[in-house]
């Protein structure tokens, strides 16, 4: 019995163990515009099949400030928002966040991935 569970366990390891990414779409430099908010892309792209994706709740994290994401119509598993960027500031650095739920018994458990940590420039206009 005790190596049963050890082979479940090894291979629900390996099942769980896929390949996860996200890729930044954004430029690293943007004209400043006059509302103050700049689009910030990311794509997901994850081999591991226990991810519900009903529950996915990608974010975009600047400092202490959380922006939710929301899906691009018509592409999969591309994702956007709006961040602001007052007027004072030339630069800033944001991360990307996906928290999702896994199937795993008896039931689904909360994970998370983050990305890097990310520059985008505001260059002003000549």
């Amino acid at each position: 019995m005790r190596k049963f569970f050890l082979s479940v366990l090894a291979l629900s390891t390996i099942i769980l163990a896929g390949c996860t990414s996200i890729t930044n779409l954004t430029p690293s430099k943007l004209p400043r515009n006059s509302t103050g908010y700049y689009q910030v892309e990311a794509a997901w792209n994850s081999r591991q099949r226990t991810i519900r994706d009903e529950s996915m709740k990608p974010l975009v994290l600047v400092g202490n400030e959380v922006y939710e994401m929301r899906r691009v119509p018509r592409v999969e598993n591309r994702w956007e928002t709006m961040i602001p960027v007052p007027p004072s500031v030339s630069a800033v650095r944001y991360q990307f966040k996906f928290d999702y739920y896994v199937n795993a018994i008896p039931r689904a458990l909360p994970d998370s991935k983050t990305s890097p940590e990310f520059k985008l420039e505001i260059i002003e206009r000549k």
